[in-house]
């Protein structure tokens, strides 16, 4: 047996050449870690709310066919954004957690689309994905996603009384990588699974990809960079501006110099 044949069958599935994707953005959650009153998909950074600039960076991907962002049922900021008056912007109601929000906006989809088309589910708070980890994700196996080896040493913890935690054992750093998105499907497959996985085991469901894994599908991991970090607390802010300064500086425009699963 070949190194290839050990392959799960996603891996050795015909890569198809890039064609038309549709990109879906759940963003009706309030983020309640950021510790802020707004939600924080609007929470300013730099010159406009931070999921503005997440929406710009997924205009300028290669064939894009268009963005449905699922957004709270009371969400009134929406639609005063510039990128909401682009004609490929689409929204959805969403649910309260995040895999109802991609589930409503699959349902959309469906209702006009084939079950074969590929589907890039996003972070809203993920403004600073490389547009050469777009490429790589979307020539990868039909069923992928955007992940960062891990580089520190990974414990995994014993919770002990009053709410401390102790070493339980050190796990294998070569074998952890962190997820991050887009995570990419088919359509059909993982409108079936999301919806298969939050009927039966809803706690397992923490993104697309773990939806696919109950259903028996091994998705392949792309490295990338590590400039896609997700926004989750207020010091992410400070990076994420200082890093979109960097990028948007003279001495920086052009392709980007950076490589997959490195620093910039």
């Amino acid at each position: 047996m070949t190194a290839s044949d050990a392959q799960p069958p996603e891996i050795n599935a015909p890569k198809p050449a890039t064609a038309p994707y549709w990109v879906i953005v759940p963003a009706a959650g309030a983020g309640k870690r950021m510790g802020t009153a707004q939600p924080k998909q609007y929470l300013p950074l730099a010159d406009k709310p931070l999921i503005a600039h997440t929406l710009q960076n997924i205009l300028g991907w290669p064939n894009v066919a268009g963005i449905i962002v699922a957004i709270a049922a009371d969400d009134r900021q929406f639609q005063s954004l510039a990128e909401a008056a682009d004609p490929r912007v689409h929204t959805v109601t969403g649910g309260s957690e995040r895999a109802d929000s991609v589930l409503a906006a699959l349902d959309f989809l469906s209702a006009q689309q084939p079950p074969e088309t590929t589907v890039l589910v996003h972070d809203a708070a993920r403004p600073l994905v490389e547009h050469g980890d777009i490429v790589r994700l979307l020539e990868a196996a039909p069923m992928a996603l955007l992940a960062q080896p891990a580089s520190d040493t990974v414990k995994q913890a014993e919770p002990v009384a009053g709410g401390q935690s102790l070493v339980r054992q050190t796990l294998p750093r070569s074998e952890i990588w962190l997820a991050q998105t887009p995570q990419k499907a088919p359509l059909g497959r993982l409108r079936d699974c999301l919806a298969r996985g939050l009927k039966e085991n809803p706690a397992a469901i923490t993104d697309e990809a773990s939806a696919l894994e109950l259903a028996g599908h091994h998705p392949q991991l792309v490295p990338a960079c590590r400039s896609n970090f997700k926004v989750t607390h207020p010091a992410d802010l400070i990076l994420a501006e200082a890093l979109l300064r960097h990028r948007n500086s003279p001495a920086q425009q052009g392709p980007s110099q950076s490589q997959p699963g490195t620093d910039e």
